[in-house]
């Protein structure tokens, strides 16, 4: 990685991605970015700028739910532009060039990214470092850090944002105002310092997780792993590697359930519909929740089974446009489920050679990231059947993480474009552009 005088970040890739850094650099901070002193409070601007890579034509094809696509991309060599000290021109990220492609990646060797999430034209990034990185334009906006290291799950929910970490915390962070909006402010932790002290005075609030250790119900005491929220109803879920998943009021930060959801650690959850909630575990299974009344209240209720394998299940999400759940596993297979069928077995998607780290869904398009590198793009047609249009293999490390927006540049009805994040161990995230309309790979040999 450069330096220009000005402190612009010029992004090279590392030919030593795959090494793990060791212990006392994943809790260093950088003093230019985030002042000494200054804990989980908000921080000055710093822009650093990423390369662009040189639009180019992805390898597609056709294949049902049952089919093998995986096929390299043409695309996966260095563009020469990767070195390059320009700042990105805006009109590059304007032009149609009508094809799935890279647009840019960014890298900063400060941690394997584990987190992402991405809200309009701004992008978050959480790695094992102490710092969650705030991107817009690719270029560095802001970031805060915090104490605990590692970022395991974001959510962005208006002006507040979500943390997940490996300490069990979930923290809220707020943009101090519009007029400045590079500036986040720490509201507080999950749960709440009141309510840990209200809890504590009562024995049964308290829960045997291992011998001679009690601990509050309403804390995690392991990593949390994953989020989701139910804006609909004001809720934010909490998946843990203590098992539990627990369910938080967004009005006032409560911990309304703590449940016993899984023999294993929780990897992924995610709200889906009608008023569903779906976790995915290490011990194999995922399991359906639904939101029902009791008493006074409301609680979660287990009323459905959908898998149970020797696999770790390691990520799910929810097509809100089809109302279908997709799970991914670390055998690298991608099983569905459809609600229109009564959450039958849709089928499976097969396009990695090593276990599915992430999944994320946008109109008709499903995206899977895998520990081999790569990322395929799927199209869920008419009648259940998914086509993949692409596999995007420019990461040299497993891709953790994906988030998706709509491209407002160039997307039209007729042809909707969307920008996908990809974040990797390899310390870098890519932007690609991704059409809903792409065509296969007999179609692309034909134009070219």
């Amino acid at each position: 990685m450069g330096k220009d005088k000005g402190g612009t970040m010029v992004m090279e890739q590392s030919n030593n991605l795959h090494s793990r850094p060791k212990l006392g650099t994943l809790f260093k901070s950088e003093p230019s970015l985030f002042p000494i002193g200054a804990e989980d409070d908000e921080v000055p601007n710093r822009k650093s700028s990423a390369s662009m890579a040189s639009p180019r034509c992805s390898n597609s094809t056709t294949t049902s739910g049952e089919g093998s696509p995986y096929i390299m991309s043409p695309w996966i060599q260095a563009s020469p532009y990767i070195k390059s000290p320009w700042v990105i021109n805006p009109s590059m990220l304007e032009a149609d060039y009508g094809q799935d492609g890279l647009i840019a990646s960014i890298v900063r060797e400060e941690g394997h990214i584990y987190s992402l999430a991405a809200a309009g034209d701004l992008v978050y990034t959480g790695s094992d470092s102490k710092n969650i990185r705030v991107w817009k334009d690719l270029k560095e906006f802001s970031g805060f850090k915090t104490k605990s290291g590692l970022v395991k799950a974001i959510i962005v929910l208006g002006d507040k944002v979500f943390t997940g970490h490996q300490d069990g915390k979930i923290r809220v962070w707020k943009v101090s105002s519009t007029t400045s909006p590079s500036v986040h402010k720490r509201l507080g932790s999950l749960p709440t310092f009141k309510d840990i002290i209200k809890s504590s005075v009562k024995p049964k609030n308290y829960v045997e997780v291992r011998r001679n250790r009690n601990v509050l119900r309403i804390k995690h005491f392991d990593a949390v792993s994953c989020m989701s929220v139910n804006e609909e109803v004001g809720l934010l879920y909490s998946g843990s590697w203590d098992k539990t998943l627990k369910v938080w009021r967004l009005a006032d930060s409560k911990c309304l359930e703590s449940i016993d959801a899984h023999d294993d650690a929780i990897n992924s959850v995610v709200a889906g519909f009608d008023s569903l909630v779906f976790t995915g575990s290490a011990d194999g299974t995922v399991k359906v929740w639904k939101r029902e009344l009791q008493g006074k209240g409301t609680k979660h209720f287990l009323v459905q089974l959908l898998l149970k394998q020797e696999n770790s299940v390691t990520s799910l999400a929810v097509s809100r446009e089809s109302a279908v759940l997709y799970c991914g596993s670390s055998d690298g297979l991608v099983n569905f489920w459809e609600r229109d069928k009564h959450l039958s077995h849709g089928g499976i998607l097969r396009g990695h050679k090593m276990a599915v780290l992430c999944l994320a869904t946008a109109g008709n398009l499903v995206f899977s990231g895998s520990a081999d590198g790569s990322i395929c793009v799927w199209r869920r047609e008419k009648g259940g059947i998914h086509k993949c249009l692409s596999v995007f293999t420019g990461h040299t490390g497993p891709v953790k993480c994906l988030a998706v927006e709509e491209d407002d540049r160039t997307s039209r009805k007729t042809d909707r474009k969307w920008i996908v994040y990809s974040g990797s161990l390899d310390k870098s995230v890519k932007v690609w552009r991704v059409s809903e309309n792409a065509p296969d790979m007999k179609e692309i040999k034909h134009v070219s």
